[in-house]
């Protein structure tokens, strides 16, 4: 039985495939998600797990160059604009748009990882950088 890092499959699968400036979304349960790109779904009820402990959890296993949030949350929900921060100061290049601009990049992701988050604009797309 596998002992450090994801004990999900599916995330490990993603995260193993992913390449530079590859994308995925850490997303709350009401962000849609597209036909298209595959959902993780981790949601338990709301609330469980969190938008924190699935990004936490994601970040120590993941090299990421960039994030997308949307603007809104600035405003809506400053613990998430607070983490994101957190990020920029560890050398992660932040950027915010509109909440409907966040809606199309999330198109592009590799995968969405649905939580149970039920805070507004917990969503966040992460970039994958290089580890070399």
């Amino acid at each position: 039985m596998k002992k450090l890092g994801h004990l999900n499959r599916d995330i490990s699968r993603v995260l193993a495939g992913m390449g530079h400036t590859d994308c995925i979304v850490i997303a709350d349960c009401g962000l849609p998600i597209p036909d298209h790109v595959e959902c993780i779904d981790l949601s338990l009820q709301i609330g469980t797990p969190s938008y924190f402990a699935t990004l936490n959890s994601i970040l120590a296993d993941f090299q990421v160059e960039r994030a997308v949030l949307a603007s809104e949350c600035q405003a809506k929900n400053p613990a998430v604009a607070e983490q994101a921060e957190g990020l920029a100061q560890q050398g992660v290049q932040i950027e915010y748009v509109p909440h409907e601009q966040f809606k199309q990049l999330t198109h592009q992701a590799r995968a969405i990882i649905r939580t149970g988050e039920a805070s507004p604009y917990a969503n966040i797309v992460l970039y994958s950088g290089v580890i070399f």
